[in-house]
């Protein structure tokens, strides 16, 4: 069977008690491994997760069927969870498919988030007629809708959001679920909310945990590059790839950065310094507390023709990774490691 992300929820039900693998494609990427991450929440028994890259099945078709279909230490049940790029997969789901046809035994869920992949891949062409199996095709998302998913994502963990504020929620996550959950978590958290006593969160609070949202996703990578710091550049790039960060919304970060620096270099003017900001102009230029270092190193370091150049490459950069979004991990990758070495000039 097959969805998208416009009713992959209404189907949802029905792909659980009927399929045994779930694959997760399309050029959003965030909403694809939320929507995954939605379906082993609803499992009926989740049981142990073991998780499995396509590499390892790419070099290995077997062994997805041998984890399948072994039973837990503990003899519980498990489900597999499967990060591959493109069709590296193909062969190990074939495989699991002809396998249990031929009488190997019943299976544990499986479900595969690739990446660089559509429902065109020959992944998703070999399981979207079968009744056992789920291709979920997830499409760039728009604020309308990412608006709408914040206030279900918040009212499942008891923070109810207007419409005003879960649409801010979503334009500071740009459009990325997950990082619109996690920030839906720490409001949560920081208004003691639960489905059970359910809280109505203001501006101010999305104020208040604002300062550290962002710190935990993009804003470390961010600040290595910007730093020049060459040697703590490698660690960031695999961290950007374990966590699942979209290269878009990555990107879109130093976009940011980079126009918050031309912001505060037109106040401080060709001769001004950092030191001489108020308390009143960092609020105005969005410099919280935990990053004016950062940024007072950043601000010093990238001004006038050089911060130039830095938008000038960063708007390349977009351009790229639009034009070739199956390579776009990579050209990210290639593109701020040039980044940096530049900022140490």
């Amino acid at each position: 069977m097959k969805a998208t992300n416009r009713d992959y929820a209404a189907k949802l039900k029905t792909a659980i008690g009927q399929a045994g693998i779930f694959f997760f494609c399309g050029q959003d990427e965030a909403g694809a491994s939320a929507a995954a991450r939605d379906l082993v929440a609803a499992l009926p028994d989740t049981g142990e997760k073991v998780e499995m890259s396509g590499a390892d099945l790419k070099s290995d078709p077997a062994r997805l069927g041998d984890e399948a279909r072994s039973t837990s230490l503990f003899g519980d049940s498990r489900h597999i969870w499967v990060r591959a790029s493109g069709d590296e997969a193909h062969d190990a789901i074939a495989t699991l498919i002809e396998t249990g046809e031929a009488g190997a035994g019943e299976a544990c869920p499986v479900i595969v988030v690739a990446t660089s992949a559509t429902d065109k891949s020959r992944t998703a062409k070999l399981l979207e007629k079968r009744k056992d199996a789920l291709v979920a095709m997830f499409y760039p998302p728009d604020l309308a809708s990412v608006t709408q998913t914040v206030r279900a994502l918040g009212d499942g963990a008891g923070v109810h959001f207007d419409h005003a504020l879960a649409e801010r929620i979503a334009r500071a996550a740009n459009l990325d679920v997950r990082l619109a959950a996690s920030e839906i978590e720490k409001l949560a958290l920081y208004l003691d909310a639960a489905p059970q006593s359910p809280k109505k969160p203001t501006a101010d609070d999305l104020d208040a945990v604002a300062a550290g949202c962002e710190e935990d996703g993009f804003m470390p990578l961010v600040n290595v590059v910007l730093g020049g710091e060459g040697g703590r550049l490698s660690a960031e790039l695999v961290r950007m790839r374990q966590v699942g960060l979209n290269p878009v919304g990555t990107l879109l970060a130093f976009e940011r950065r980079a126009a918050q620096l031309a912001r505060i270099a037109a106040k401080l003017g060709p001769r001004g310094k950092f030191e001489d900001l108020g308390r009143g102009d960092k609020a105005q230029l969005c410099i919280f507390f935990r990053e004016e270092r950062d940024i007072r190193a950043q601000a010093q370091n990238w001004r006038g023709r050089k911060l130039d150049m830095l938008t000038m490459r960063l708007t390349e950069l977009h351009r790229e990774l639009l034009t070739n979004s199956q390579a776009a991990e990579m050209l990210l990758a290639q593109g701020l490691t040039r980044i940096c070495r530049f900022a140490t000039r």
